[in-house]
């Protein structure tokens, strides 16, 4: 049975994707930072007759999160897709926010990521196939002020994600960063199910350099999500949005 680490499993997104890999046929394990939710979630998805495990850590804490990793691992098997969806959602501006504060979110904003793809890729390589998929955001093609610590996160997991499919790619493991830009709630363009579906696809039948970068964008969805007021709407320059 193939197995999905997913890092950062929280609701909406996070059991969203949880549910549709399991209800492919992968074991799953779950890591966040609250046991209690882990427990809950873990016992919703083994309802359906899942193979579901988890395990609490702190995606920003080195130890931890190698700890859980390997925890996983050595119960479910080897690593055949890992979803690093983790992220520190605490608004302040670019003049308000704090240099320790950056440092500190970016252990999990991006440097958890980089963890937890390391700690899987050799074993991927090894088998010459697999899947890594980064949640990233519209806040790495256009930052707003408000958000500044979460926008360096999130533009420099793409980053890290494209440099990754690079070296990666022509061994057989594909790797992409996944823009969700918008509000996610359930019936809406951002629809928790239809996200995981896309990941769902990513994981399994991935289109090549296509999907490198996928953009969730919908057509008529608002690209100022990020600044609802239109502050910055005269100093902003918003990208043509692929899907």
């Amino acid at each position: 049975m193939p197995v999905c680490l997913l890092v950062g499993a929280g609701p909406g997104v996070g059991e969203a994707i949880a549910r549709r890999f399991t209800s492919g046929g992968y074991s799953v394990g779950l890591i966040s930072r609250d046991a209690a939710k882990l427990e809950a979630m873990a016992g919703r998805l083994s309802e359906a007759d899942a193979t579901v495990a988890w395990h609490a850590a702190d995606a920003g804490d080195a130890v931890a999160l190698e700890g859980a990793l390997m925890a996983l691992t050595d119960s479910l098997g080897p690593c055949d897709t890992l979803i690093y969806n983790a992220a520190v959602l605490k608004p302040a501006t670019v003049l308000e926010l704090e240099t320790d504060r950056i440092e500190a979110e970016l252990s999990v904003n991006l440097l958890g990521a980089h963890r937890a793809a390391k700690r899987v890729a050799p074993g991927m390589v090894e088998r010459g196939r697999g899947a890594i998929l980064f949640t990233g955001g519209g806040l790495a093609l256009e930052p707003f002020p408000e958000w500044t610590s979460l926008a360096l996160g999130k533009a420099a997991l793409r980053s890290l994600s494209l440099s990754f499919y690079k070296e990666l790619a022509p061994q057989g493991v594909h790797v992409s960063v996944i823009a969700i830009c918008g509000i996610v709630a359930p019936g809406g363009p951002f629809d928790p199910e239809r996200i995981a579906a896309e990941y769902w696809r990513l994981a399994t039948v991935p289109g090549g350099i296509e999907d490198r970068e996928v953009i969730l964008q919908p057509t008529g969805t608002d690209p100022f999500y990020n600044d609802p007021e239109r502050r910055y709407a005269e100093t902003s320059r918003l990208p043509e949005h692929a899907r």
